[in-house]
């Protein structure tokens, strides 16, 4: 079985919730970081049935983004995954063995040519969006997009509509229970020296 600290999974129901898996990058010795956040990677995907409520995990990427992009007008039922039912198993359980994080459903599909990735930051606050354009820019804002768009003739038929930099809610009841003790101990030393400090 693959460790829960090592590899986290986010999912995505019809009450909001999206799915993804996270690989925390490894501390490079001698180094310092230069930044909060840990490039994520995308392992798994899964919807909830709305009739029976039961997880079905989505093979790709393009085929859940497809289900999250119209999922208000039809919502997802098992009898959509090719022979399944709501009679079958859930594919998945929610529970804190791994960390899920909630998304907005309806979200765009990413444009052909670009990828959207999400980075968790190091201590499980939330994720960050940006986009690999075709040439390989990094974008992290529709205003970039938009720049981006403009100097580009061969995307002339996309907008900034076309992109969502919405990220996932991470599911505080999944967090690890290391994760938790680090931001519960780090949010009482700043009282206790602001205490010790006279301050309120």
């Amino acid at each position: 079985m693959e460790s829960a600290l090592s590899k986290e999974i986010i999912e995505w129901s019809r009450e909001d919730l999206h799915g993804a898996r996270m690989q925390p990058m490894e501390k490079t010795k001698g180094k310092k970081r230069k930044s909060a956040l840990v490039r994520s990677s995308i392992g798994a995907y899964a919807v909830q049935c709305e009739a029976c409520l039961k997880w079905r995990l989505i093979d790709t990427e393009e085929e859940y983004e497809e289900i999250r992009s119209r999922f208000i007008e039809e919502p997802f039922v098992c009898s959509k995954k090719a022979d399944v039912s709501c009679e079958d198993p859930t594919d998945i359980e929610y529970d804190a063995t791994r960390t899920w994080a909630a998304d907005k459903p309806n979200v765009p599909k990413t444009p052909k040519g670009f990828q959207r990735d999400l980075v968790l930051r190091k201590d499980f606050s939330k994720m960050d969006a940006y986009y690999i354009t075709p040439t390989g820019k990094k974008v992290r804002a529709l205003s970039e997009i938009a720049a981006y768009l403009s100097s580009n003739p061969d995307c002339k038929d996309l907008s900034p509509s076309d992109f969502n930099f919405m990220v996932p809610k991470i599911m505080a009841d999944t967090i690890p229970a290391h994760i938790e003790r680090k931001v519960s101990t780090s949010g009482s030393n700043k009282k206790r020296k602001k205490s010790e400090n006279g301050d309120e």
